[in-house]
């Protein structure tokens, strides 16, 4: 006993000694821990409200336990095997158009001699991720609009069109305007990380290539690619734990705060669903409920694709 409290003491003192040591770095990191506490840690309190008939008067202590009646609630609703369909799909998608777009563009960009244009294309293309996404949705509906919208104008002008199309009522364009647009706002910066993984890559090796004959393309294959599989491979973890993270805030602003009941078929996700049904509505428990189902498999997706990754001899987080 006297032995594991020595250790344990020497532990504390060996970290207060680093801390001392780099008082300016831990200073500056407070902040993040203090917000991430704030807004992540603590509202883990409300999650109790799944388990009850929450009634704010009452609060938690004082509210009714009723254990998984909101998530069977939630499993028996009429629309929980369309919302998880669209959820599951719009996430797809994403993940097939989305997550390789950036790769591509880095890998393109690498291959661009001309600086200047080089730096051209790269604040073009991320720009638009500092655009919020009201801005974002209102440039798409007022380009897709009826009356004088900028796409139905260009194609009626050149006879591919005869009669205006309200593209945005029309639930079979709503998933490919969704992941258009996804994919046009982040694709830029998501290209960023790619790109400084490049860079990184030993100049030597490339030279080494080119004197044993390596084409570009062969040296794009054999050498740029293998040196950032192990960024791709953690983003792509990341990405397949947010699976039934389909978008919430593009979702909700595309289709008018959900009022555009003829994309609702398409368009509605457990995230609006949870605004729509939840919150609007006082229903606090089932959305709570719905929430924390969505946690829950978000944490099973990440840690099967780290296992996997982990298996195959890939990167993993842990």
């Amino acid at each position: 006993m006297k032995a594991s409290i020595t250790t344990w003491k020497d532990e504390v003192n060996w970290l207060g000694r680093r801390f001392l040591r780099q008082w300016d770095l831990q200073i500056m990191v407070i902040p993040a821990i203090v917000l991430i506490v704030i807004f992540a840690y603590i509202p883990m309190w409300g999650v109790l409200m799944a388990f009850q008939d929450y009634n704010p008067a009452k609060g938690f202590l004082g509210s009714k336990w009723v254990g998984l009646k909101h998530f069977r609630m939630f499993f028996e609703a009429p629309e929980f095997w369309l919302i998880m369909r669209n959820t599951v799909v719009i996430s797809l998608l994403k993940l097939l158009v989305a997550f390789p777009a950036p790769i591509v563009l880095a890998l393109m960009l690498n291959e661009v001699r001309h600086a200047a244009f080089k730096r051209i294309v790269q604040t073009i293309s991320y720009l638009p991720h500092f655009i919020s996404w009201v801005i974002v949705s209102g440039f798409v509906i007022s380009m897709l609009s009826v009356d004088n919208g900028s796409l139905n104008m260009l194609l009626q002008t050149t006879g591919l069109m005869k009669e205006p199309v309200n593209w945005l009522s029309i639930p079979e364009y709503f998933w490919t305007i969704l992941i258009a647009t996804g994919t046009w706002k982040e694709i830029g910066f998501g290209a960023i990380v790619y790109l400084a993984a490049i860079a990184g890559v030993d100049p030597h090796m490339y030279e080494s290539a080119a004197i044993d004959g390596a084409g570009r393309l062969r040296q794009l294959f054999s050498i740029t690619l293998p040196s950032i599989t192990p960024v791709i491979v953690i983003f792509l973890i990341l990405s397949v734990s947010q699976i039934l993270n389909a978008g919430f805030e593009e979702i909700l602003l595309l289709t008018n705060q959900g009022m555009n009941v003829a994309l609702r078929p398409v368009s509605e996700i457990i995230d609006t669903y949870v605004y729509r049904v939840g919150i609007e509505n006082y229903r606090y428990s089932y959305a709570t409920a719905a929430g924390f189902f969505k946690g829950i498999v978000s944490v099973g997706l990440l840690v099967i694709a780290n296992w996997i990754a982990r298996r195959l001899g890939s990167s993993s987080l842990w």
